[in-house]
């Protein structure tokens, strides 16, 4: 099957998955899209017993999609730039050093807080892993995704402070775990010892180069949006800026999404404020607001449907069932440490560190990075654990997230 005949049975899926969960279930869009499809995909497993022939051939097209490359080369930078054009600067500038630890101190904290308890953990149940490849899992499993949670968290009226804090995160820390991830992964690669300073100088240059990179690419946006007013022209505008400038910080080997938030950031306020009419503000909001709709009920389909490429065994499951606790004690902490310095200057209090804990959601990205990590590296077992710890995230930790907000008030 053809990448235009795959795309299109993903689309046909995710439009019947959701009018299910629109007209049945009533949950969440992403979450009910997940459940659905995690439904469909037992039935097929379970099809199998009587079809086996059926089972091989819909594993066979699942396995034939490169999840990793789809998510990572194509879909991510929609999504990045399509949730921060959204993003009012003014909100992000109250809450600027929450946002700032978070994304930084956070996820670098969590990843070898997970990274070292999984290597020993692992081993502990003879399941020989590497330190390194461990902490490749550490990188790839700090990230969070907001995307269910806070139109959930929306509904519980909370706070525009603890919104933004939400929102903010996930754009940057999605980026910076990606720079870490790829930084550890080269390093893996060439089988040198762990240096501080290799990494320091890795991620430097990956973040630097591509927040630099995006912010480039957004003031020649703004500059071609102020010198004309119409509104097809400064969508296509948009969208060259997506695509053109993923590909460019793919060839000059900085990051790509902190590249496509810093750049999604200036469209949405310097350029939305100075460079563009109502009716193309209008236009743009809802061509992007459409994209990330219609990407995330595909990817979170795509989710669904990877349990019948899934290869696990009673061991690999009992380990992913612990380090979702473990996953869970380190989220909590690398929100509580950066948390004494912020407390000095922003608003942050245990009940914000909770919602930030148990509305950390791992997604579609944590899935992508496990993917992409090489076979000698142990990736079936990593694969497996992120998988589990993905989808307890988003259907427990997501569908519960919102009694607990409404309890914490």
């Amino acid at each position: 099957m053809d990448v235009f005949h795959l795309l299109s049975v993903l689309i046909v899926l995710s439009a019947g998955f959701a009018y299910i969960n629109y007209r049945i279930l009533k949950l969440p869009n992403v979450i009910g899209l997940m459940l659905v499809s995690l439904l469909f995909s037992l039935l097929i497993l379970l099809a199998g017993f009587f079809f086996p022939a059926f089972k091989n051939l819909v594993a066979f097209q699942m396995n034939s999609i490169n999840f990793s490359e789809l998510l990572l080369e194509g879909m991510l930078s929609f999504m990045l730039f399509a949730g921060a054009i959204q993003i009012n600067y003014e909100d992000l500038k109250h809450e600027k050093l929450t946002i700032l630890l978070l994304s930084t101190i956070s996820v670098i904290l969590s990843t070898f807080i997970i990274g070292f308890a999984s290597f020993y953990l692992l081993n502990i149940f003879g399941l020989h892993v590497k330190l390194i490849h461990s902490l490749l899992f550490g990188a790839l499993i700090s990230p969070t995704d907001p995307i269910s949670v806070l139109s959930i968290l929306k509904r519980t009226g909370i706070s525009k402070s603890l919104e933004t804090k939400i929102a903010g995160e996930s754009l940057f820390n999605d980026g910076v775990a990606v720079v870490l991830f790829m930084t550890i992964l080269q390093i893996a690669k060439s089988g040198e010892d762990i240096e501080i300073g290799g990494i320091l100088m890795l991620f430097g240059q990956e973040a630097i180069g591509g927040i630099l990179l995006g912010v480039i690419l957004g003031f020649i946006g703004y500059k071609l949006f102020t010198s004309i007013d119409n509104y097809q022209v400064e969508v296509l505008i948009t969208l060259a800026i997506v695509m053109g400038g993923y590909t460019c910080a793919h060839y000059i080997h900085v990051s790509g999404p902190l590249a496509m938030v810093a750049a999604g950031l200036i469209t949405g306020n310097h350029s939305k404020n100075f460079g563009m009419s109502v009716i193309t503000t209008e236009y743009i909001d809802k061509f992007w607001e459409l994209i990330d709709e219609i990407l995330n009920a595909t990817l979170f389909v795509l989710i669904g449907l990877e349990l019948l490429v899934i290869q696990t065994n009673q061991r690999i499951l009992m380990v992913s069932i612990m380090l979702i606790a473990i996953a869970l004690l380190t989220r909590y902490i690398s929100v509580w440490i950066p948390s004494f310095a912020i407390r000095q200057k922003e608003k942050i209090n245990r009940r914000t560190l909770i919602i930030l804990t148990w509305g950390g959601l791992r997604g579609g990205i944590s899935i992508a990075l496990a993917l992409s990590i090489y076979p000698s590296f142990d990736r079936e077992i990593w694969v497996t654990i992120t998988y589990v710890i993905v989808c307890f995230s988003i259907l427990v930790q997501g569908l519960t997230i919102g009694r607990l907000a409404k309890r914490l008030k």
